[in-house]
């Protein structure tokens, strides 16, 4: 057992990490200098994955009991001790406009979408759920409702993911594959791997490849995500002035992942939120790249779980950890 007391003491010269904190291992090295050559669909060198983080209704609020007001607001502004209606309206755009202009631009350029659904979000709107199966657009578990899961015990969580995904059969009538929750906790991964209901997880920021990991003895995929050609950046502080700023960093990595100096597939990830690049001018951007992309030789748009299947399918789950070091 740690002594806690002990951790972060004499820390200048320490070169691993300290046994016995709780969470998974680090994962420092990666597939290193020879990543796995993988093709997707079409032969395509680079999948582009749009996610919807659909959000909408699940937000933290006072009228929801949580006596706070979320953030990602158009504005540093914040109401406190009382309801934040200026916010909750636009959150509330997101349900009520721009998830249906996202629809009708992915309808119009046949783009399949993958949502991470918060699952109180979609029972607050079923006709959003109901268009969601009428497009065959792929769900992740997006958490019961959209709080940190970090704040909560391990027994907590787990029950969390269980009504998350009661929620989503009836909702949705089917289950996620994959999960995401806000702000994993030291729990997740190994709760939905002993849940035994997912076939991957996108709680990781730290590549451009899925891989596979394992907890305890089973193995168990990740298909990364990624903050960078995300349309959070419109809000936040290092963020996109305009559409064309989302649309220039879109266009360069794509570009680059299509010509990245050897001969390895990679994704591509993109995250928008229907308050956000639901605005007219943000998904005139999005549409931009769409188009851009669409004409480019060697990138196809794929959903995460159409990714992580395409993966099994060339690099399948090694037996144990060493041979997954030795591959």
């Amino acid at each position: 057992m740690t002594d806690q007391s002990q951790v972060g003491k004499n820390h200048w010269y320490r070169n691993d990490d300290i046994p016995g904190v709780p969470g998974p291992d680090r994962e420092i090295i990666g597939y290193g200098e020879k990543p796995p050559r993988v093709r997707w669909d079409n032969d395509a060198k680079v999948a582009i994955n749009i996610v919807i983080n659909y959000e909408e209704g699940s937000e933290k609020t006072f009228a929801m009991g949580d006596a706070c007001n979320d953030g990602m607001y158009e504005l540093p502004f914040e109401v406190d001790d009382q309801r934040d209606l200026a916010k909750e309206s636009m959150y509330e755009y997101g349900s009520r406009a721009g998830i249906w202009r996202m629809f009708r631009t992915f309808d119009r350029y046949d783009v399949p979408v993958t949502v991470f659904g918060a699952a109180v979000a979609l029972e607050r709107n079923p006709e959003v759920a109901r268009k969601i199966n009428e497009r065959g657009d792929e769900i992740v578990g997006h958490g019961y409702r959209w709080i940190d899961h970090y704040e909560y015990s391990r027994e907590e969580e787990k029950e969390l993911i269980d009504l998350a995904m009661d929620s989503f059969q009836k909702t949705l009538g089917r289950q996620p594959e994959g999960w995401y929750c806000r702000e994993m906790s030291v729990n997740t991964r190994e709760l939905l791997v002993e849940d035994g209901r997912f076939l991957y997880d996108s709680d990781y920021y730290g590549d451009d490849l899925p891989f596979w990991t394992f907890v305890g003895d089973k193995p168990h995929l990740v298909v990364p995500y990624s903050l960078v050609v995300n349309d959070c950046r419109y809000i936040m502080g290092t963020g996109f002035a305009a559409p064309s700023d989302f649309v220039e960093v879109a266009k360069r990595t794509l570009d680059q992942l299509l010509d990245d100096g050897d001969d390895c597939g990679r994704m591509m990830s993109i995250g928008i939120h229907p308050r956000i690049t639901g605005n007219p001018a943000r998904i005139n951007g999005l549409a931009e790249f769409i188009r851009y992309a669409q004409a480019q030789e060697g990138a196809v748009f794929m959903t995460r779980s159409a990714i992580a299947k395409k993966f099994i399918e060339q690099v399948p789950a090694p037996a144990s950890a060493q041979e997954r070091l030795n591959r």
